[in-house]
């Protein structure tokens, strides 16, 4: 397990100074009424960073090499479905839209992880595709794939 936290931390320590330093080249650090668009997203980089480096000193010291990181059997089987569900949504999106797709993508892995009742699925499935649709088509006006099952 450290191993996996050493590479872990290291690559989420350069993504943090990365977002810190595109913070302050990209944007104005204070304007003439305060903060600028650059303030916010400086110190979350710096948080991240100082969090980074915490959990790579504690990978360092730590004398136990632990368990091995990567899954197998059962936990790896249903990593490749999670990811294979995942390429399928976004590969098919355009086909099913952002409504349906989502509805659909939701139901198959609420379905197959968490092994629920077929009503208990289908009703988180439905509902964050219709709370998707509201905030985000009806309330936000945000543009989204439509798909051939579903124009709005």
């Amino acid at each position: 397990m450290r191993n996996a936290d050493r590479v872990t931390a290291a690559l989420l320590l350069a993504f943090a100074v990365a977002f810190s330093i595109g913070a302050l080249k990209s944007y104005q650090w204070w304007g003439a009424g305060g903060p600028g668009p650059a303030f916010v997203p400086f110190w979350l980089g710096l948080v991240m960073a100082l969090l980074a480096l915490t959990m790579l000193v504690r990978s360092v010291r730590e004398k136990n090499p632990g368990e091995a990181w990567f899954p197998r059997g059962e936990g790896l089987r249903d990593i490749l479905v999670v990811l294979a569900v995942t390429v399928a949504y976004v590969a098919l999106l355009n086909v099913t839209g952002m409504v349906v797709g989502t509805a659909l993508y939701l139901a198959i892995l609420v379905g197959y992880l968490g092994k629920h009742r077929w009503w208990v699925t289908l009703s988180v499935a439905l509902g964050a595709g219709l709370f998707n649709w509201l905030v985000f088509v009806h309330w936000l006006r945000v543009p989204m794939p439509e798909g051939m099952f579903w124009t709005f």
